[in-house]
């Protein structure tokens, strides 16, 4: 072995750790990333730590003790312009889940209360969504008809409800909130575009003035379902009702050229209701044509706990509804949070935001509500009228609360088609296709899976949509992950910087060594594909150097700065690696392994088999060390080992 230079200090191998030390480090880093029990864990005093816990589970202790005048002036806007807004959509959006509309009412009442308490979002609005609706109608109606069996439909959407609730909450304290990101940005455009489409297909219907509908959600069935019925159609329900959709997208259209008016567009719904149901009730069109609401139930939400279904065949199904629609869920609410979050300059806690959610959707199951999250419109509505706080929130639900105590007897004659285009008009800001266009223009496998979730959406079902979704998704985590990238480096000129050569073609290369830099962690799943493709880089070099009648390769240079890790599977394709050049008279040279690669190499004995000599600091020792040699020796020679020069090892 060659002699080292002393003024060199060599760069060891981490010591060792013991298993139990290790593995909590290793969970610590998964699960607490963020280290959100700094401050307790830092404070001696028993009584601080006490308030320090009750602050993090409950946000609304951190935010009330400067609460002021001007925060309530602020909020008490924001929560009569949001109510304005969830009034009409929640009635709304329970027609479009198959449920009695006053159970939206009843949804904007307890679930945004609970959320102010827990939720550590200041400008989310708390509220139903039209995908989880439309959801919950295609997956309980495949199995209980909301029509022919309303009791048992009713009380499975609570069941799901809780499911969902139950295991948002589960996530959050679990901290398992990174499970909810494997739905790609890219799969909930598409995703969240399809069933907007789908949404607006199916309000044909309520424009239409038709009785009987497909309970298929693919664009084929509705349109054949339309068309069938033409002879149905009626003529005042879609003059009408086109007349309350242009209102709706102009109002739209004005707040987004002057975002000071946004007032106007989050009114608009709740105008529309009025001067519908006055244009109802004055003009008696209910016997023209025009189909109404009907009575609404006066009075807060009654209890509902007695109702949760936990009996087979229908609590599997409950299950499974709750759980694909919480996940849908709790990824838009807490993606809309941190946007709002970002513009204001604050952060949130995701794993806390789930447990709100979780508690906000166990206690409406409780109650007589279903699924309920962050939906944009609503929040962008809250933002803009300059919410200061979750407070907002409450004074929605006191709102909403007024309402269903003292004024739900004048929804009566509201007609069906205004809540129609309250959801076309929602929708269509949902079909987000300057974000596909994006994509295209970004990444082109990125809009593959925004088109796959689309497609699956509008020509499937929801169900097929989001499994297109998670599978795209999850397909190309795989591909990131088992074909990780590899380049071959070269030098930038009067630098000792190494390079890709693709993306540098100045950098230039030595003759009779290549240095490959491999991108990505080497596991199981790619292992094989880092051999073949290491093997490939080897033979296009030496068919290269053979036409150029330039010195033969001799040596190759693994950068393995990228690595961050290494399972057995990797260290054995490094070993089979290095026996195959040791087979063709080639050498392996390591360069730059991290700390936990070492770790793996030192155990395995591989840094026994390359020899210690042949690992170094840096791309360029290893290339100054492998240059001399081929100056010197051929990489087999014994005497070339005791004259590698001195250069710092890891």
């Amino acid at each position: 072995m060659c002699k080292r230079a002393l003024q060199y200090p060599q760069v060891e191998t981490p010591p060792p750790q013991p298993f139990l030390i290790s593995l909590k480090n290793t969970l610590n880093e998964i699960l607490f990333a963020d280290d959100p029990f700094r401050k307790i864990r830092n404070e001696s005093k028993t009584s601080k730590k006490i308030e320090l816990v009750l602050r993090h589970v409950f946000p609304i202790l951190e935010w009330a003790r400067g609460y002021n005048l001007e925060y309530l002036k602020s909020d008490v806007i924001s929560g009569i312009t949001i109510a304005s807004l969830a009034i009409p959509q929640g009635i709304s959006y329970a027609q479009l889940a198959n449920l009695p509309p006053i159970l939206g009412l009843y949804s904007s009442f307890v679930p945004p209360m609970v959320y102010a308490i827990m939720g550590s979002s200041r400008d989310l609005a708390v509220g139903t969504v039209a995908v989880a609706s439309l959801l919950t109608a295609a997956m309980l109606g495949k199995e209980v008809n909301a029509v022919e069996n309303p009791k048992l439909y009713l009380h499975l959407a609570f069941t799901a409800t809780f499911f969902a609730g139950l295991m948002q909450t589960c996530l959050g304290l679990l901290r398992l909130g990174f499970l909810v990101e494997i739905l790609s940005h890219a799969a909930i455009i598409g995703f969240m575009g399809g069933a907007a489409t789908v949404v607006c297909l199916q309000q044909l219907k309520g424009l239409l003035g038709l009785s009987h509908f497909t309970h298929s959600t693919d664009v084929v069935s509705v349109l054949r379902s339309i068309f069938s019925q033409s002879h149905m159609w009626r003529w005042e329900s879609g003059l009408l009702g086109c007349c309350f959709l242009f209102f709706l997208l102009i109002t739209k259209y004005i707040s987004k050229k002057r975002p000071k008016l946004f007032w106007i567009s989050a009114m608009a719904p709740l105008v529309s209701v009025i001067f519908g149901s006055l244009f109802v009730y004055f003009l008696h069109a209910q016997f023209h044509g025009i189909q109404i609401i009907g009575e609404l139930k006066k009075g807060i939400n009654p209890p509902s706990i007695t109702h949760l279904v936990f009996t087979s065949p229908y609590v599997t199904l409950a299950l499974k509804t709750g759980i694909i629609t919480g996940v849908l869920a709790l990824a838009e609410g807490i993606a809309v949070g941190r946007s709002f979050a970002m513009y204001k300059n604050y952060n949130i806690d995701g794993n806390k935001e789930m447990i709100a959610f979780g508690m906000m959707n166990i206690f409406g199951s409780f109650s007589s509500c279903y699924l309920t999250t962050g939906p944009f419109s609503r929040s962008a509505v809250n933002y803009n009228a300059g919410c200061k706080t979750a407070v907002s929130n409450v004074v929605m639900a006191v709102a909403v609360a007024v309402t269903l105590l003292f004024l739900t007897p004048l929804f009566f004659y509201t007609p069906l088609v205004v809540l129609s285009s309250i959801i076309i008009a929602a929708m269509l800001g949902l079909v987000d296709y300057e974000a596909a266009m994006h994509l295209w223009r970004l990444d082109k496998f990125d809009f593959f899976v925004c088109l796959s979730a689309f497609f699956g959406v509008v020509f499937g079902t929801i169900e097929i949509g989001l499994i297109l979704s998670v599978g795209t998704s999850v397909l190309r985590l795989l591909l990131f992950v088992g074909r990780p990238k590899i380049y071959v480096m070269g030098k930038i000129q009067n630098t000792e910087i190494y390079r890709n050569i693709e993306q540098y073609p100045q950098a230039t290369t030595l003759s009779g060594l290549i240095i490959l830099h491999i991108d990505g962690p080497i596991y199981f799943a790619n292992s094989s594909y880092l051999r073949d493709r290491i093997g490939r880089w080897i033979d296009e070099e030496e068919e290269k150097l053979r036409k150029s009648e330039e010195h033969s390769l001799q040596y190759i240079i693994l950068d393995l700065s990228a690595v961050g890790n290494i399972d057995t599977s990797g260290i054995s394709m490094l070993e089979e690696v290095n026996k195959i050049l040791g087979r063709r008279e080639l050498k392996l040279v390591i360069a730059n392994p991290g700390a936990e690669v070492m770790k793996k190499l030192s155990k395995s004995k591989f840094i026994e088999t390359i020899g210690k000599d042949w690992i170094h600091l840096t791309i360029s020792e290893a290339v100054s060390a492998c240059d001399f040699m081929l100056h010197t020796a051929k990489p087999d020679s014994p005497e070339k080992i005791s004259r590698v020069p001195e250069f710092n090892n890891v």
